[in-house]
């Protein structure tokens, strides 16, 4: 095997969970911020929520929005005359 290709691994990353929850697990960085974890997760927690991650739910809507309201302009191709 080829030496030092590999990277540097920690046996005692810290996971930092938007909730609050922290755990330690095995990765190649020191630390880990994650913003959902196994604690706050739908689907481990039976709980269902919905996870707007900096309003991207309310983006779409405006951006959704715009598009119907704005009228699409037609590109206008112009032709050059050759000499």
């Amino acid at each position: 095997m080829k030496q030092d290709i590999h990277p540097q691994y920690y046996p005692k990353t810290k996971v930092h969970c938007a909730c609050g929850n922290t755990f330690t697990i095995g990765s190649t960085r020191a630390e880990l911020k994650v913003e959902i974890c196994s604690k706050c997760h739908p689907f481990y927690t039976g709980r269902e929520q919905l996870i707007d991650t900096a309003g991207r739910v309310e983006r779409f809507k405006a951006r959704r929005e715009k598009a119907q309201t704005a009228p699409k302009k037609k590109k206008v191709r112009v032709v050059k005359k050759k000499k």
